[in-house]
């Protein structure tokens, strides 16, 4: 296929490699027939390299979707870097710069354009996108369109309407890591794929090594595993003061460890997960903020301190071990109270109906909106201030708002990190004849041209403290200069800030009017609670293969993996799996029957007497199967 030979040129000559993964050359092949496409990658697959080539291989634009303006930012910085030009539009940009990024699109030769799901339904998108030159749409994070997935975000609802404004016959290419059959029908469904399209590589990881240990002491487990297993690991956990009581209790033990969470400056972030990814430290703990974005193949284990909300997650999470292909391990902690605690969760999760109005009302207030105004406007949210200013709980607070998003009436940014910007509003010739007219400012301008290019046709990052150092000049005078030069219409300058931001997709209500299906409640409700279940239901089981669990949850064909906790303890019956399996299913025949004693099975059933006690002793002791107090078997459901 001639456009095949095109695409491993482009792979060669920006990524250094020579061949595509078998999934990434069917995704392409799909792509360059013009087919909408459905791809399910397994984290770390390569999944951006699908989009990416087929756009660098024709003319026109590719629109990439995405969720987290943190990743968006960090593939548009790694584009530019190859000197291909690329542009991110989301939330924390003001209209100016929206504007011009949307003139580069449609006359700058641009080849991607990154947008957040909520920045679609924008008038100043829908005016714009139909006069550019798109020849793919790329959703990543494609689950979060299905409200039987784990990440529902109502935004990626509005990217259908992409299609109407850029023409049908421009493919789409939707791509996640997780999604089990319900999810993978809905996704196809609500972009509207013209024919179904699913290519996926299976969710088998034949050497990452599945294991639950049940411990009283997670610390002394942890500790006692790292001392003897080497290799660099993550260790999840669900609070940001876990990550740092984890990480101080193992540095003292000669555990080179740090911690990540989503509470840490981006200056932080960028320097905690570049030394873990070089190696140093080894250890890394973290909330599940830690990871979009990770290239590091060497990962030895990932373990889980705490229960996580569903199977998606934690196979997504775990599925970080072990990708350069050698053996991993994945690790799942537990005792009792955690399944009780993990069940608790559920009420913070879903605040009432009233808690989540109060919320509302308490929000409008903080951000001062009066009934009727808002809708559209970008506000700047700080989370901290806003709950302790009304005594609220964090957990509770954000759930609702996350909750008012699944309604339509907001919009719920990350915390943002932009950077100061500067675009330059003259021409070059007009910036030359001011330098001449204002020798004062002519030092500042060459400095400011020196450090930084493109300035003339786009808004540019730049970093104050950088050109302080260059310069010798304080950061104070530095600014005074950027202000001196925008108050005089030489340049428009934007001065950094991090921050969430929330978007009101509607107006403001009056309390009555402001409606929360209780039936939507509910059911999102239940659907949090089957996947917490099928989750605990993981951890609590053991019994069956748990390679083999999480293949079923994604509908995928199973075999015993025979490597991890359960197969391992199975294997010391000296028993084949279809042994074992066929005496299992005749216990639990009789059994689910009428309770009896352990004589009377072996009598029952017609197979090897040694085998069958070894599955009825190893039943009772993985508490399958009880006795009651006249000492019969009794099969625990």
């Amino acid at each position: 296929m001639k456009r095949l030979d095109e695409y491993r040129k482009i792979l060669t000559r920006y990524w250094g490699y020579t061949s595509f993964r078998p999934l990434q050359e069917e995704i392409l092949k799909s792509i360059a027939e013009g087919n909408d496409t459905l791809g399910l990658m397994p984290t770390g697959g390569g999944k951006s390299l699908t989009f990416q080539i087929p756009a660098l291989a024709s003319e026109g634009l590719c629109i990439v979707i995405t969720p987290l303006i943190a990743l968006m930012k960090d593939q548009v910085d790694k584009l530019r870097q190859m000197n291909i030009r690329a542009m991110a539009i989301h939330s924390g940009m003001t209209r100016e710069e929206i504007d011009i990024s949307f003139d580069n699109c449609i006359y700058g030769d641009y080849k991607f354009l990154y947008i957040s799901p909520e920045r679609i339904k924008s008038q100043i998108f829908e005016k714009r996108v139909g006069a550019m030159n798109v020849t793919l749409i790329a959703v990543d994070e494609a689950h979060c369109i299905s409200q039987w997935g784990y990440d529902f975000r109502p935004s990626y609802l509005n990217i259908a309407v992409i299609r109407k404004l850029v023409g049908k016959d421009v493919p789409i290419l939707a791509l996640t890591a997780t999604a089990t059959s319900k999810v993978v029908d809905d996704i196809m469904d609500k972009l509207e794929f013209r024919k179904r399209n699913v290519l996926k590589s299976g969710f088998e990881r034949k050497n990452l090594v599945y294991l639950v240990r049940k411990v009283e002491d997670k610390n002394k487990y942890v500790l006692d595993t790292l001392q003897k297993v080497k290799g660099s690991g993550i260790i999840y956990v669900r609070s940001r003061k876990k990550t740092k009581e984890i990480a101080q209790f193992l540095v003292p033990n000669n555990i080179a460890a740090d911690y990540y969470h989503a509470g840490l400056n981006r200056e932080q972030r960028e320097r905690k997960q570049n030394a873990w990814a070089s190696g140093k430290p080894r250890i890394i703990v973290a909330t599940n903020a830690f990871g979009m974005g990770i290239d590091k193949a060497d990962v030895r284990f990932v373990i889980h301190w705490d229960i996580p909300d569903s199977i998606e997650s934690y196979f997504q999470e775990s599925g970080r071990a072990g990708r350069d292909g050698n053996k991993a391990w994945a690790v799942q902690l537990y005792y009792d109270s955690d399944v009780s605690r993990a069940k608790d969760r559920v009420n913070a999760k879903f605040p009432s109906v009233d808690y989540i109005k109060n919320i509302y009302e308490l929000l409008c207030n903080f951000l001062q909106i009066p009934v009727g105004s808002g809708k559209n406007v970008v506000y700047d949210f700080n989370l901290a201030e806003f709950v302790a200013k009304y005594r609220l709980s964090v957990t509770q607070a954000y759930n609702s708002l996350k909750f008012l998003e699944r309604e339509k009436y907001l919009e719920l940014t990350e915390e943002l990190n932009n950077p100061s910007r500067v675009y330059f509003k003259v021409s070059r010739d007009d910036l030359y004849k001011f330098q001449v007219a204002n020798a004062s400012m002519d030092g500042f301008i060459k400095l400011l041209l020196r450090s930084y290019t493109g300035m003339f046709t786009e808004y540019v990052p730049i970093n104050e403290e950088v050109m302080s150092k260059k310069s010798g000049l304080s950061r104070d005078i530095i600014y005074k200069f950027l202000v001196n030069l925008s108050s005089r219409d030489i340049i428009n300058y934007i001065p950094g800030k991090r921050t969430a931001l929330i978007i009101f997709t509607e107006e403001r209500l009056d309390r009555k009017s402001l409606y929360i299906s209780p039936e939507n409640h509910k059911d999102v409700k239940d659907k949090y609670l089957s996947r917490l279940d099928q989750m605990i239901k993981y951890v609590t089981s053991q019994t069956k293969c748990r390679a083999s669990m999480l293949l079923d949850y994604f509908g995928q064909e199973s075999v015993r993996c025979g490597m991890c906790d359960v197969c391992m303890s199975r294997n010391e019956l000296d028993l084949s799996k279809y042994e074992f399996d066929q005496i299992l299913d005749k216990i639990k025949d009789i059994l689910e029957e009428k309770p009896m004693t352990a004589d009377q099975m072996v009598a029952k059933i017609d197979i090897d007497e040694e085998k069958t006690i070894k599955v009825i002793r190893w039943l009772l002791d993985h508490d399958k199967i009880l006795k009651d107090d006249s000492e019969n078997l009794i099969w625990n459901s």
